[in-house]
């Protein structure tokens, strides 16, 4: 391979070639010093740092920046990595996957209470969330219970948050662990899910958390928050759809969605990013007529769904 620029020059020419990508570098963050003597996965890893990526996402950049070049044999400053054999992912089909979607997840609603799940659901949501937060076994059990049952004729998929073993317990669809929920488990936990015949989801918020959720072949990974959300205290910042799109390449091979303050203003610029599901909150417990916004939601994704079909 043959760089006639200096590393400096080459990380300048990938940061050029992507502020779409561009995020504020926090305050406080340190540039990364030269770890390798590789010019590639230098340049990378200081391009990744002035675009603002936390230091494990610059990482699994910078890495497959360099295992890209090496595989083939030219360094491109304007093609951002999206191969996920560069970023050692493993091949479909897989043994131990989760079990599938059935379907395009499309609308997911993410609800706090038993009551709101059912809502959605008899409203026409096709995917529910149900995020109830109690530390009484009990009350899980029972909010579980209810919105499993609530759900049951409507025809909508179900996922439990967090409450794995409740979920288990009622029938539920599937189980949506987020990213401390998922280094909470052990492995006889997930494989539980697995065997259960439960899908599996699971939450991330930039590259490395992606990677970490990808190797358990689950049955979809949500990516947020796309916009500023003040649902929920979130520990990263709003990664913005130029991220979202190169985020949705890379996980072309698996069920993904996109969550976090998505409403049917910004929708487009979501489905534009080439995201065909996702997740809402707000924009679906503050409407005035529920069945209403369902379809205009269902529609808008329809369309975008035909526009793109082959």
């Amino acid at each position: 391979m043959n760089l006639t620029s200096t590393t400096e020059q080459m990380a300048r020419d990938i940061i050029d070639a992507h502020p779409s990508l561009a995020l504020p570098v926090l305050p406080g963050a340190e540039a990364p010093a030269p770890a390798s003597d590789d010019p590639v996965f230098t340049a990378a890893l200081q391009a990744c740092h002035a675009l603002g990526f936390v230091p494990a996402d610059a990482l699994c950049v910078a890495r497959a920046w360099a295992t890209r070049t090496r595989r083939t044999g030219q360094f491109d400053p304007g093609a951002w990595p999206d191969e996920p054999a560069d970023f050692h992912m493993a091949p479909y089909p897989r043994e131990q996957a989760y079990a599938p979607c059935p379907r395009d997840i499309g609308l997911y609603a993410v609800m706090p209470d038993a009551a709101w799940t059912v809502r959605m659901a008899r409203a026409g949501v096709p995917t529910v969330q149900l995020r109830f937060k109690s530390g009484d076994a009990n009350a899980v059990r029972s909010e579980v219970r209810a919105a499993v049952e609530g759900v049951r004729d409507t025809g909508a998929c179900l996922y439990i948050n967090d409450h794995w073993e409740a979920a288990i317990e009622a029938g539920a669809h599937g189980v949506h662990l987020g990213q401390e929920d998922l280094q909470a488990m052990t492995p006889e936990g997930l494989a539980a899910i697995r065997d259960a015949g439960l899908r599996l989801g699971l939450s991330t918020h930039g590259y490395a958390e992606m990677l970490i959720a990808e190797r358990h072949s689950p049955s979809y990974i949500a990516m947020g928050a796309v916009y500023p959300t003040t649902l929920k205290q979130m520990a990263t910042a709003p990664q913005g759809t130029g991220r979202l799109r190169a985020y949705a390449r890379l996980l072309r091979d698996v069920q993904h969605m996109a969550i976090g303050g998505i409403d049917l203003r910004n929708l487009p610029e979501v489905l534009a990013a080439g995201v065909r599901n996702v997740g809402v909150v707000r924009a679906l417990m503050t409407a005035d007529d529920l069945e209403a916004t369902v379809a205009e939601w269902k529609a808008a994704l329809a369309r975008d769904a035909a526009c793109t079909a082959p």
